[in-house]
């Protein structure tokens, strides 16, 4: 649900079937009504990871409500929790040699992430960056060493963020590269060198380079924003790059760059409909393996051998299933694997190369039946300029799709995609009787520059129309009841929701809004630091308060909330560092003024979208309510 994910990032796409009332087929019975806490618990167990040496495998488990690392010997059942975290969630950590595991947790979803080790007996944690209001991101976790890792830390400038080498057994913090400023992205070498890096200027973007350590910095290739050559790793040699680039072409594709010549080598693969949106390699055989991308699905190129026939031989074992590795010890002879589908939240399985043994380890919710779930079917209908917008349909089982209440839940960034997944949300709102359709409005990711680029100053405007046109893309094939439409989103998608609210009000029953902007002028005041270097590119995505004031007072929700009249739920974080609580307390205010009804969550100890169990279970139980009264089902 992340705001922005910058120009810089990976970008996905998609391609979809046609849908039309003949292609659906709904259940014969209804599914049981599931209880809500079933779609929003915590998993039973997640994130396994194996050790390097393969031997001992970490998994992620609740313990007092929090998601806590524990730690089995592969082959036993003897399982111990080595983190006793009780304020928030671990979702994000990773073995450092055999004897320690590293983790991040910010406080209260602030996003000031710090760095935490903890042995694999789970005796001595400690905290490796403790530092007040510091945020720190691991740069790269140098899978072959087995005591250090590259930290990018904002302590000397809280706009920037240097490159620290970190040690986790001595607690030896090493400053590596100072930023220069502007520096968004550092690239290592194979042998762990900072030798790549992305700077910006707020608009344009420039490679950097250095043949070795002791040289300086060089700019090698300079582009604007809407043009992308982003490093993804060194070639094996550690003398060229394989990057993302859509220099030259409006898809994104994988390449080969020499950063001595400035030139693309080589296009190691491209896809004809949309972008190539990942690069994977073998850390111990040193060879590119797959090539990943999004049409209505995730699909792979395979570039190895090697590795195609590993997925293969486990695809044919769970046929129906989305599978994705997740760790390999070094050897690479030991691997974990998730298998989900858009009614599986998943499934973790050890796989064995001796003996082609494949292992199930745990079910993400195994009190969730899939027969009972409903099927997440893309759909594609065209926005009133032509342009071809692909999303999902889910539809409740054993219910005719005809006249349905109907949620229509854009998503977040806005820079991002919806894909075929298991979406707890969805599955929760499609079993409580509502359709539920997820678009990919212009500007989402992975369909080309041109796509992306329609987006560019067009908040509350024709991406709004692609949300709109999706209601009554339904409405004309007869699937939703024109009188029960609501609108949900969070983080951009919240704001979409005051959008629709307010500028087609005609065509909803209700809203929610889950940490949305409400205001473009007050949101663009405060943005993170971090987020700084990117202003000026904001300005040129979103609008500029000062060039474009006419353009933002118009797209702004909280400014027409006179013509905003359908209830509206708002949930909001506290501490939310990228949508301030003040653009939920501005809707609210302004709504409450003129009588209308809107309920509103506020949660202290969270950011941007709720982490904690019980404020999740707060927040959708509200949600429940809020729709059957306004829609019914």
């Amino acid at each position: 649900m992340s705001l922005f994910r910058l120009a810089a990032l990976l970008r996905g796409g998609a391609a979809a079937l046609s849908l039309s009332l003949g292609l659906i087929a709904a259940p014969a019975a209804a599914a049981d009504t599931i209880p809500m806490r079933d779609f929003f618990r915590n998993p039973e167990k997640a994130g396994f990871e194996v050790s390097p040496d393969g031997k001992s495998i970490a998994f992620l488990q609740p313990w007092e409500s929090r998601l806590n690392i524990h730690v089995q010997t592969r082959g036993s059942n003897e399982v111990k929790r080595v983190t006793e975290v009780k304020d928030r969630d671990i979702r994000q950590y990773l073995w450092k040699g055999n004897d320690y595991l590293v983790y991040l947790k910010d406080s209260g979803g602030d996003e000031n992430f710090h760095v935490y080790v903890v042995d694999r007996q789970g005796k001595g944690t400690r905290e490796l960056t403790p530092f007040d209001k510091v945020r720190a991101g691991i740069i790269n976790p140098l899978v072959d060493s087995d005591e250090e890792l590259l930290v990018g830390l904002n302590k000397r400038n809280p706009q920037l963020f240097d490159v620290y080498r970190l040690n986790v057994r001595t607690g030896d913090l090493k400053l590596e590269v100072e930023n220069p400023g502007g520096v968004s992205q550092w690239v290592a070498d194979h042998d762990g060198k900072v030798r790549a890096a992305i700077k910006t200027d707020g608009v344009n973007q420039t490679l950097l380079y250095r043949a070795t350590e002791k040289d300086a910095f060089k700019p090698v290739l300079t582009t604007d924003f809407r043009s992308s050559m982003t490093p993804a790793f060194f070639t094996f040699d550690n003398q060229r790059l394989y990057a993302m680039s859509n220099l030259g072409r409006d898809r994104q594709a994988a390449v080969e760059f020499d950063p001595a010549t400035a030139k693309v080598v080589k296009v190691i693969y491209e896809h004809p409909e949309v972008d190539v949106s990942a690069l994977r390699y073998s850390p111990k055989r040193k060879v590119l393996t797959v090539a990943g991308y999004i049409t209505a699905k995730a699909e792979r190129h395979f570039f190895d051998p090697e590795f195609e026939t590993i997925y293969h031989r486990v695809k044919k074992a769970l046929p129906n299933y989305q599978i994705d590795f997740v760790s390999v010890d070094r050897a690479e002879q030991v691997m974990t694997l998730a298998a989900t589908s858009d009614r599986s939240r998943g499934t973790y399985y050890l796989y064995e190369r001796q003996g082609d043994k494949l292992t199930k380890l745990a079910d993400l919710s195994p009190w969730l039946a899939e027969d009972k779930l409903a099927q997440m079917l893309p759909i594609q209908y065209k926005s009133r300029d032509g342009l071809t917008i692909n999303g999902y349909l889910t539809l409740p089982p054993g219910k005719p799709a005809k006249h349905l209440p109907v949620v229509i839940n854009p998503h977040g960034g806005p820079w991002a995609r919806d894909v075929w997944r298991f979406n707890p949300e969805v599955q929760f709102l499609a079993n409580r009787g509502y359709a539920v359709l997820q678009m990919n409005f212009r500007g989402s990711t992975g369909y080309g520059r041109k796509f992306w680029e329609a987006s560019f100053k067009q908040w509350g405007k024709t991406m709004q129309d692609d949300v709109s046109d999706g209601v009554k893309h339904l409405v004309a094939q007869g699937i939703a009841d024109p009188k029960r439409v609501c609108i949900y989103g969070g983080s951009y998608g919240g704001y979409a929701t005051l959008a629709g609210l307010a500028f087609s009000p005609e065509l909803y029953a209700c809203g929610v809004d889950y940490v949305g902007v409400s205001n473009l002028f007050t949101f663009l005041k405060t943005i993170p630091p971090y987020w700084k270097p990117y202003l000026d590119m904001l300005h040129e995505m979103v609008g500029h308060p000062e060039k474009d004031k006419a353009l933002l007072e118009a797209t702004s929700p909280a400014m027409h909330a006179d013509k905003m009249r359908a209830p509206l739920l708002v949930a909001q974080g506290a501490k939310d560092p990228r949508v301030n609580i003040d653009e939920s307390n501005q809707i609210v205010a302004a709504l409450k003024k003129k009588g209308v009804d809107v309920p509103y969550l506020v949660k202290d100890n969270e950011g941007h979208g709720f982490s904690n169990e019980e404020n999740r279970f707060e927040f959708y139980e509200a949600m429940e309510k809020f729709l059957a009264k306004h829609l019914g089902s």
